[in-house]
């Protein structure tokens, strides 16, 4: 990768784009985002995404599956 690790870690309110731009690049970006997304991560930037974006990922999924399950 090579890449700063700080540029997936930003302070609030700092910009994302860099770090999503070489995730957009990255050969394991899906690996990436479902690690994320499994294990809650709560902080950063993971296969392009932010933590806000992972929960609502999450959030369709559980109502996804509710609704299978009825």
């Amino acid at each position: 990768m090579g890449a700063n690790a700080d540029l997936f870690f930003p302070e609030r309110g700092a910009s994302t784009r860099k770090a999503k731009q070489i995730c957009g690049e990255c050969e394991v970006q899906v690996e990436c985002l479902e690690y994320a997304i499994a294990n809650g991560e709560k902080f950063g930037i993971w296969g392009g995404l932010s933590e806000r974006e992972r929960r609502r990922i999450r959030k369709e999924r559980s109502l996804s599956r509710q609704r299978r399950a009825v």
